[in-house]
């Protein structure tokens, strides 16, 4: 999916959510675990209700290899039936990959050739040969780390070099050499608040996907007053806020009525 094709579907729908599927086996419904695979019905009424409030789903790659074969299966089969059924959505793969060239090389290969997906997150700390082997695929997009929403991001993140240039701006301005607003996004979480008008500084024009409304706290009227663009610019992710809404039997109508929720605010910031 490419940029025009992306800003069409959160304009026709007027909506620029992200579900995040972090599906952890120990937290849905127990009326599920009689299921063959209770990861993929879980997904599957998840995806079924909130898809029309969303313009992406992101699988988040640590809930699925936690359970080994049965858990890669039904990763596999999400991202088969969100092709399938739902085929105008953005899927992005939050692996957090990154390595040396020929590794990388690899991980591309199985997420953009092997899944065929539109997007993954990428940890650029590495340097340029650890992301130039994403950025060669078209129509599909790298999403760097930039300044995520954990506490531990002042760590590494906001540490400042002689020229008083932050950590997250250089790897921001220095990635601008490798790739460009067509095939590269960066992560910035919600919590970060009015730390979007530095990111806008540095990268006015790039698509930016914010974790960390909902759940985490973050507050969608400031990720848009100083992060939106013309062409929005920008695809919030909920994940726990949305797929952990109940634990009973209406889990998924749950689901349903916070992604609406989110979808209406969104609909009123575009």
């Amino acid at each position: 999916m490419n940029r025009t094709e992306l800003v069409k579907q959160i304009f026709d729908k007027k909506s620029f959510l992200c579900v995040g599927l972090d599906t952890d086996i120990k937290k849905i419904p127990e009326f599920l675990l009689k299921e063959d695979d209770p990861v993929f019905a879980f997904n599957k009424a998840i995806i079924d209700s909130t898809a029309p409030y969303c313009v992406a789903y992101k699988p988040n790659l640590a809930f699925y290899e936690a359970l080994g074969v049965k858990g890669i299966a039904a990763f596999e089969k999400t991202i088969k039936y969100l092709k399938e059924y739902y085929p105008s959505h953005f899927i992005i793969a939050d692996a957090k990959r990154g390595d040396i060239g020929n590794t990388s090389a690899m991980y591309a290969r199985t997420f953009f050739e092997e899944y065929d997906l539109d997007a993954l997150t990428v940890a650029p700390y590495m340097g340029e040969d650890s992301v130039t082997p994403f950025l060669g695929y078209k129509g599909k997009w790298v999403i760097l780390l930039a300044l995520t929403s954990n506490k531990g991001s002042h760590d590494f993140q906001l540490t400042e070099n002689v020229d008083g240039e932050l950590l997250f701006e250089k790897v921001i301005r220095k990635s601008q050499q490798w790739g460009n607003d067509e095939n590269m996004m960066y992560v910035v979480g919600a919590t970060q608040g009015k730390m979007f008008e530095d990111i806008r500084r540095v990268a006015p024009n790039h698509f930016l996907l914010v974790p960390g409304v909902g759940a985490q706290g973050g507050s969608l009227q400031e990720v848009c007053k100083y992060g939106m663009i013309k062409d929005c610019g920008l695809i919030v992710n909920s994940s726990r806020g949305i797929i952990y809404a109940s634990n009973g039997e209406d889990f998924a109508e749950a689901a349903a009525q916070k992604a609406k929720d989110l979808q209406q605010q969104m609909a009123e910031e575009l």
